[in-house]
């Protein structure tokens, strides 16, 4: 009896211990430290009226098995500057992730397409389009100053674990930065939305010829083109590059792996091949002018469905528009709505402020499980942009995180029965 009175006491005096101590140190949880990198990509050389469209194998990237916590760029010059969107527009910078063959040394100037499996192994992330298309873990546009990319506590994007990493090989990285030199131009809005006719083509980057109808787009601002600018215009050659910062944690199992989804509004779902289910995500299209800007409700909507494969918590959304876009919105099948972005524009010079460029994309940062979708639930992404005028080559990606499972509460529960 004087045993079990003791043990009672012990057992009262641990909780009273607990509940006498302030919150902030009754459970010592200890953050991993958040690391930051700051990287610069090879130099790309720009004119006024000139495309860069460059693939960069084997980027520096930090190392070992981490999670990454934020991922953002700009473009600089030489002596580290930020160069405005009117200057240098950013039509997207990417980075992928992939398999490389210990000793293999990835060509220059080469698409990752052309080389050999048992050389280079894409791993696009978990997203539902064809092949390695809107494959990327990170990317984003001309918005890429202003938008966040802060992957919130517990959770991580995980990269770099050995146990996955097939043997003979090691994971790298790669960047695909497309910019447009826009000084001196003669339609700067046409330039960055890859207007054929300003590019003065008829065939796309492989010599293939352009389909019928296709008025502007990717197909037309390849690398190396070339964008009427004003005669009589003349500009230096500049050396640039993509200032990329990434902030990461070691490795723990405190943190809660993410997936990372891309949906793509020119998805066309085709349920006809049977169980499987065929995606076709087209990435860009045109925008008709429907009506003047004096006008109301001059909007184009499109939307596109597609059916989660598996579900999960999201902890964070964000999409991608051109100049034009109005609001991106990502829809549960019984009509909630999961995340909506919407685009900032700037109106000022400097860079980070380009009036008439977006500049930010609004996030969503929900409280942990507050959003969540079903395995196999169908969703609706509706991109809205302006047709007050025609757009061509635009594009409405949506990028979401989700967790398989929450974190467990981290609050002192107490038993009735004690």
């Amino acid at each position: 009896m004087a045993s079990c009175y003791q043990g009672c006491v012990f057992v009262l005096a641990m909780v009273v211990l607990a509940l006498s101590t302030p919150c902030s140190h009754a459970l010592r949880i200890v953050k991993p430290k958040t690391r930051t990198s700051v990287f610069v990509s090879p130099k790309f050389v720009l004119e006024p009226g000139s495309v860069a469209d460059k693939y960069y194998y084997d980027v520096n990237f930090p190392r070992g098995h981490i999670a990454i916590k934020s991922f953002n760029g700009e473009v600089i010059d030489e002596e580290g500057n930020p160069i405005p969107l009117h200057e240098t527009y950013l039509h997207h910078w990417v980075v992928g992730k992939y398999y490389g063959r210990i000793g293999f040394v990835e060509p220059e100037d080469a698409r990752f397409d052309e080389f050999q499996r048992s050389d280079f192994a894409f791993v696009r992330n978990s997203g539902v389009c064809q092949g390695d298309t809107n494959g990327q873990y990170f990317g984003i546009g001309s918005e890429t100053r202003r938008t966040d990319t802060h992957v919130p506590d517990p959770f991580g994007i995980e990269v770099g674990n050995p146990a996955v990493i097939p043997a003979g090989y090691e994971e790298r990285w790669l960047l695909n930065v497309h910019a447009i030199d826009t000084r001196g131009a003669e339609n700067g809005l046409g330039c960055t939305e890859c207007r054929c006719d300003l590019y003065n083509v008829s065939t796309d980057s492989r010599g293939q010829p352009l389909r019928p109808g296709y008025k502007g787009g990717l197909r037309c601002c390849y690398d190396g083109t070339q964008c009427r600018v004003k005669q009589g215009f003349n500009g230096v050659k500049r050396n640039l590059y993509l200032r990329y910062t990434v902030k990461w944690v070691d490795w723990s199992d405190s943190i809660i792996p993410v997936k990372i989804y891309i949906f793509d509004v020119t998805d066309k779902m085709n349920r006809s091949a049977g169980l499987a289910i065929e995606h076709e995500c087209r990435v860009e299209y045109d925008v008709e002018e429907s009506c003047s800007e004096t006008s109301d409700g001059c909007i184009d909507s499109q939307s596109s469905v597609v059916t989660m494969p598996t579900g999960g918590y999201v902890v964070y959304g964000v999409a991608h528009q051109h100049t034009g876009g109005i609001r991106s919105t990502l829809y549960g099948e019984d009509g909630r709505v999961l995340c909506s972005s919407i685009p900032i524009y700037g109106k000022g010079k400097e860079a980070g402020d380009e009036a008439g460029y977006i500049v930010g994309m609004s996030t969503c940062y929900p409280q942990p499980g507050s959003v969540k979708i079903n395995d196999g639930e169908t969703l609706t992404l509706v991109s809205n942009y302006s047709s007050s005028q025609t757009h061509t080559g635009v594009m409405d990606l949506f990028y979401i995180l989700v967790a398989d499972y929450l974190p467990k509460s981290s609050a002192l529960s107490l038993d009735s029965t004690l």
